[in-house]
């Protein structure tokens, strides 16, 4: 079995964090190192993003395990082959597998470079990505972040990040202008700063 990968930071990145953001560094402090699994491949990533969207985490974990189950390995081609029957029967919704499938045929079809996509820079990436069907501004960044280990991400669309801000700083309310200013100070390691405030 292949060894669990985990999103790649260390002191650098912590005490960077921590000289730009006192309150953040407290809460880094306490928190101590976080480990967080990475897909480091983008198809499964998608995959994994799309079947979760709109479920609890519990609810998530056994779909993913029967798509992992019934899927070995889990490629563009094996779900390319299969019928949106055996899709749905691992509970996942008509609408996500069409998605799905959507994006096993672009592949196979060789009108989607996923290794192309994976080498565009940040904002590139993040429109390439938001192009496919199912994917939104959040899901897109949750792959920069747990596929692609893009280390500057910080996602508004994230019910997590709202709420984790909102506690750490004391805000009732978040504006796009306090996110945006927080996005900045945090550049560019945000995304582990998102380990911490999730």
């Amino acid at each position: 079995m292949e060894k669990e990968k985990f999103f790649k930071y260390g002191k650098r990145e912590i005490d960077y964090l921590c000289s730009k953001d006192e309150t953040l560094g407290a809460v880094i402090k306490k928190i101590g190192f976080i480990k967080r699994p990475v897909i480091d491949d983008l198809f499964i990533a998608l995959v994994h993003s799309i079947s979760g969207q709109q479920i609890s985490t519990a609810a998530h974990k056994t779909v993913w395990d029967r798509i992992i189950s019934r899927f070995s390995p889990l490629t563009a081609e094996s779900i390319n082959f299969a019928s949106e029957e055996e899709l749905q029967s691992c509970g996942i919704s008509m609408r996500k597998t069409a998605y799905i499938k959507e994006i096993a045929a672009a592949v196979m079809q060789g009108n989607l470079c996923l290794e192309e996509i994976a080498q565009l820079d940040d904002q590139l990436l993040k429109d390439m990505l938001c192009r496919l069907k199912g994917v939104g501004n959040r899901t897109a960044e949750m792959i920069m972040i747990f596929s692609l280990e893009r280390p500057d991400v910080l996602s508004y669309d994230d019910f997590g990040i709202q709420k984790g801000l909102r506690m750490i700083y004391g805000h009732k309310e978040l504006t796009k202008e306090q996110f945006e200013i927080y996005a900045q100070r945090y550049s560019p390691f945000a995304s582990v700063a998102s380990l911490y405030i999730w």
